[in-house]
């Protein structure tokens, strides 16, 4: 008799256990159904745009001019990208990882903890960010946040709907808050390795290196899902955030406002001229602004104009990884002209729905547009939905 009690206590767990995940699934599915229904319509470029691809170099030539016809091309190419692109813009050093972090103060905050920490982002040279960590158990998806100093991203600063960090923690997400607080306060805004003298790295690749490693910190918290990892930031930040996503593969998504996506020297915030992204020289340098006779472009930049380069194949990395590019006055909808580009790469390797973008009129972003990025990475990386 004891031995049917246990076969039939046995049964009845496992009937209650099949129950309540069939019933959980049954709720993710509903919850992600909702959720693609509402950003479903940012995957889809406007019917003027609808394959229509430019005078853009297709990431699906070889440098040589052979045709990526396969998904084995694919990775032969994709390889020829990242190396031709690291070698213009300089290798990194090694990645930091195995480091610790530093808890410098920790405060209650809503429903979640915040934490002041200091690490090495870059070999030489250490930053203070915030870790936010929402109070429910388990692990959690992450994004990690970027902009000019940390604090606005955790809702301490003065420029509206910039507070990601702060509002994602509130869903549910671990997030890391960075910035470059001492050096946009010396107007040099970005990293300089080994020294802002004799750079080694394109500044915006060396944020880009920095965010890597912020990814192998946040990856070691036991409160974090490592495989659901992702990364924004807005106008500097979202350049820093594409950078970032394109050339470190281990971000699961990612999302860019208005960062300007391609190279238009028409628009002075789509400035990657300037000596503090791709048109690095040693001080002292060029004046601030739009290029102009008086003013030129130096460094890297003006070569990778000249030759015909253009950030789309920095894009054509994050395949098949999903990213949002949450537009404004630098990122209208005729940027899906370059977008298409990226749909076709995904659509080679087989998948869809993998390339988005909203628009709004203004540069800075709004509640609305940042739903949207909300949303995104809640489909992607907390539900996991696909």
């Amino acid at each position: 008799m004891k031995v049917l009690f246990r076969i039939f206590f046995i049964l009845c767990v496992l009937f209650f256990i099949s129950e309540n995940l069939q019933s959980q699934c049954q709720i993710n599915s509903l919850d992600c159904e909702k959720k693609w229904n509402k950003i479903e319509p940012f995957f889809t470029p406007p019917d003027k745009y609808k394959g229509i691809f430019g005078n853009y170099r297709s990431p699906l030539l070889f440098y040589n001019g052979d045709i990526v016809k396969t998904s084995q091309d694919w990775d032969k190419r994709r390889e020829e990208i990242l190396n031709r692109w690291s070698d213009m813009l300089g290798k990194w050093p090694p990645l930091i990882e195995n480091q610790e972090m530093t808890i410098l103060e920790t405060i209650k905050r809503e429903n979640f903890i915040q934490h002041h920490i200091r690490f090495w982002w870059t070999p030489l040279e250490q930053t203070d960010a915030y870790l936010l960590i929402p109070n429910e158990k388990g692990k959690k998806p992450a994004v990690i946040t970027v902009f000019y100093e940390p604090e606005t991203s955790i809702g301490y600063g003065d420029k509206p709907n910039r507070d990601f960090a702060y509002q994602l923690a509130k869903r549910g997400f671990v997030t890391l808050s960075l910035g470059t607080r001492k050096a946009t306060k010396d107007k040099t805004y970005s990293i300089f390795y080994p020294n802002i003298e004799h750079a080694q790295v394109e500044p915006l690749s060396m944020l880009a290196c920095a965010a890597a490693n912020a990814w192998e910190l946040l990856s070691k918290i036991d409160d974090v899902d490592s495989t659901s990892i992702g990364i924004v930031g807005h106008s500097f930040g979202g350049k820093w955030a594409m950078f970032a996503s394109c050339l470190f593969d281990k971000f699961a998504c990612a999302a860019w406002s208005d960062p300007g996506i391609v190279f238009d020297e028409s628009r002075p915030n789509v400035n990657y001229w300037e000596p503090y992204y791709l048109g690095y020289h040693s001080p002292p340098w060029r004046k601030r602004g739009i290029i102009n006779k008086d003013n030129p472009s130096q460094g890297l930049y003006p070569k990778l104009v000249k030759e015909g380069y253009d950030l789309h194949e920095l894009h054509a990395l994050m395949a098949p990884r999903p990213f949002l590019v949450s537009g404004g006055s630098e990122d209208p909808p005729e940027r899906w002209i370059l977008l298409n580009s990226i749909i076709a790469v995904n659509q080679l390797l087989g998948f869809k729905n993998r390339v988005a973008m909203t628009n709004r009129p203004e540069h800075s972003p709004n509640a609305e547009s940042n739903e949207q990025i909300y949303l995104f990475f809640e489909f992607f990386l907390k539900n996991k939905c696909e």
